[in-house]
């Protein structure tokens, strides 16, 4: 609609410079000369036609340059932003992964510490249970070495009344 209105301007201009009148024959065709000025302002709107062609894809070809550096940039930017988050905290996954090797660790210590505790127990126990045993161990060989002089005691009273008996028997 443009073009055609641009068309129209020029050949108004055309006919007010004089380059085509408004002549016509008689019979209602156009002169030799009228002809002439008719074809060349078509090829001149044909011409501005093509350069505005030739503009128009111009301004593409730069807009598709446009669109290909602000897809680059987009990507250098989406890369800024993941090294950024990286930059953030460096070492999270390894953090991640050692707190819960921590969870997992404190979850197996629970029951090794009530085993631990239960065992501790059961040592006191029979430590306890040991040191009775001991003493009263203790007790009895001390109860058995004093019947054991006690017998001795007994035996050599025994003798020597015997010996004394067969003494006197002599």
């Amino acid at each position: 609609m443009r073009n055609e209105k641009q068309g129209s301007e020029q050949l108004q201009t055309l006919m007010q410079s004089g380059q085509i009148s408004e002549s016509m024959s008689f019979n209602g065709t156009l002169t030799k000369e009228d002809e002439e000025m008719s074809r060349s302002a078509l090829s001149t709107f044909k011409a501005k036609e093509e350069e505005i062609e030739k503009r128009k894809m111009e301004v593409r070809e730069r807009v598709q340059v446009q669109l290909g550096r602000v897809e680059e940039e987009t990507r250098r930017l989406a890369i800024i932003r993941e090294e950024l988050e990286a930059l953030a905290d460096p070492m999270k996954k390894d953090v991640q992964t050692v707190r819960k090797r921590i969870d997992v660790v404190n979850k197996e210590l629970k029951p090794l510490g009530q085993t631990c505790q239960k065992k501790e127990r059961e040592y006191k126990e029979a430590l306890e249970a040991f040191n009775e045993k001991h003493k009263e161990k203790v007790q009895l060989i001390t109860r058995l070495m004093e019947l054991v002089g006690e017998s001795e005691k007994l035996r050599l009273k025994k003798l020597e009344e015997l010996s004394k008996s067969i003494e006197t028997i002599r």
